[in-house]
């Protein structure tokens, strides 16, 4: 069975690959869980993030971005004391600085979902890459993505994390041709 070059060093990148990676998301909690672990993951392996998970799950509360828009000192002070997620100070406040604008950004919008999927008009962007190697780092889309979300106030949200984040919630296909979830993921692509 082939799979994505990037997906076969270990089994969790090879479960996530098989079963998260791509399939679109339009579910708010998990769109906001993605935002805030491709975030984490800046400067880091995705692989570190996905060993990281589920304590990333326990310590920001299963992601419930109203619980984290009240954090404060103290449960900052205790998440940078907790070896289960990256101990990083600015990425630990960006995720209660983007907990506030994730909840302004639903008031606005009604759901993250509506707003975040608008970049790619709603359906996932079909890409039909042959290797991994032509694969972007980013796009005009991850660009138009960050400058909005810069500009409404999110953190760690540059177009290299907005790539990220639409690759791994579906908004693009990046699987390569010869990848068993490309035709999949394919069929997948709207809503």
């Amino acid at each position: 069975m082939n799979r994505c070059s990037w997906a076969c060093a270990s089994e969790l990148e090879m479960h996530y690959h098989d079963h998260e990676w791509g399939v679109p998301v339009h579910d708010d909690r998990i769109l906001f869980e993605f935002l805030i672990l491709e975030g984490a993951q800046a400067g880091l392996s995705w692989s570190t993030i996905l060993k990281k998970r589920d304590g990333y799950r326990a310590a920001f509360d299963d992601f419930d971005a109203e619980q984290i828009a009240t954090y404060d000192s103290d449960k900052v002070a205790a998440l940078l004391a907790n070896p289960a997620i990256i101990r990083n100070r600015l990425k630990i406040n960006s995720a209660i600085t983007n907990a506030r604008a994730f909840l302004e950004v639903q008031a606005k919008y009604g759901s993250f979902d509506l707003f975040i999927w608008q970049f790619s008009d709603g359906k996932t962007l079909q890409n039909h890459w042959q290797t991994g190697a032509e694969v972007p780092a980013y796009t005009s889309v991850s660009d138009a993505m960050s400058k909005t979300l810069k500009k409404l106030g999110f953190k760690f949200a540059g177009t290299t994390i907005c790539y990220a984040f639409m690759q791994a919630v579906g908004m693009v296909n990046d699987h390569t041709v010869d990848c068993f979830r490309h035709d999949a993921v394919e069929q997948m692509g709207s809503f």
